[in-house]
């Protein structure tokens, strides 16, 4: 493919991949092993749809909370049975390739999480083509400060993405919050099978909604602005998962080691997990189970207890 270079780093290897082979990678239907990709895609909006339902019928929750003045400016907000006001609170951002998915949807880890005594709040945000991905990355922003704001006592803010979502909650690791007047208790991120550098995508059919120019592409690439600043992290204890799926694509699993090494360059507490025999998708429906992997690490790096196991790979 004839594409723009860069003359501070070595040449992608996704550069010397033909048009259908980039497509192919980023096409993550098109990896999964147990199923047919309209049945993957049919079964995760299902396990979504009705975890969601049944989240909303068994806890307490908040819906359609505004944290801003637009039509798709809402968050729900799901409480333990007991209340307080010091809660931690795991925030998930949905994937969809910032064009699908929904709040409505996403509930997939309201119920083991709460049973624990975690607030789960799951963001919406509009998608394209209405929405451009510097609006997304606004609202996210915006949807944590409000978090932040209406419950300043939060024993910890902690922000998990899936896919596209992960993206999104990956550029709040260089978000400027001096702008909103307020420093969000941000203590972890749990960044699970996301898109980090979005060039590529540009050169896919994904970005036909997107309508992403490469300037756009690179001003919302975590993995560049990373690189190029090294930003320090305002709370070392702050503690970065990223998670791939070992049948996710080798690009996606190639994307999420490359942000973990420069997340370590950076200083940050960042360790980096392939969660064995889960494809793009598993790899979050799964967390309707209390007994999942990934259920078990949000719970333990949330609640700060010790991994009889031992810690994922950190940085070396």
């Amino acid at each position: 493919m004839d594409v723009p270079g860069r003359c501070h780093r070595v040449e992608a290897p996704w550069k010397k991949l033909s048009k259908e082979e980039l497509e192919k990678q980023y096409s993550p239907s098109r990896w999964v092993t147990r199923r047919g990709a309209e049945e993957a895609l049919r079964t995760y909006s299902q396990i979504g749809d009705e975890a969601t339902k049944r989240a909303q019928a068994t806890r307490r929750c908040l819906l359609d909370v505004p944290y801003g003045d637009g039509e798709g400016e809402k968050l729900d907000i799901y409480f333990p049975e007991q209340a307080s006001e010091a809660l931690p609170f795991c925030v998930f951002i949905h994937g969809g390739y910032w064009q699908s998915g929904s709040k409505d949807t996403s509930a997939f880890m309201v119920n083991p999480l709460t049973a624990q005594g975690v607030a789960v709040a799951i963001v919406g945000y509009d998608l394209a083509p209405k929405g451009t991905l510097d609006q997304m990355v606004d609202q996210v922003t915006r949807s944590v400060v409000c978090i932040q704001k209406q419950y300043p006592c939060n024993e910890g803010i902690y922000l998990c993405g899936h896919s596209a979502g992960s993206h999104l909650a990956a550029m709040m690791l260089l978000a400027n919050w001096t702008e909103h007047r307020v420093t969000p208790n941000i203590k972890g991120f749990f960044l699970v099978s996301g898109i980090y550098d979005l060039e590529p995508i540009v050169f896919t059919s994904q970005n036909i909604p997107l309508r992403m120019t490469l300037e756009d592409a690179q001003r919302n690439s975590p993995q560049r602005l990373l690189e190029a600043a090294l930003t320090r992290p305002v709370d070392p204890a702050c503690r970065v998962l990223v998670v791939v799926g070992q049948h996710d694509s080798p690009e996606f699993s190639q994307q999420s080691r490359e942000f973990h090494q420069t997340l370590c360059r950076g200083g940050w507490d960042a360790s980096f997990e392939e969660l064995h025999d889960v494809d793009h998708f598993e790899i979050i429906w799964k967390l309707t189970q209390k007994d999942y992997v990934l259920t078990k690490m949000i719970l333990r790096t949330v609640l700060r207890e010790p991994d009889s196991a031992g810690p994922p790979p950190a940085c070396t």
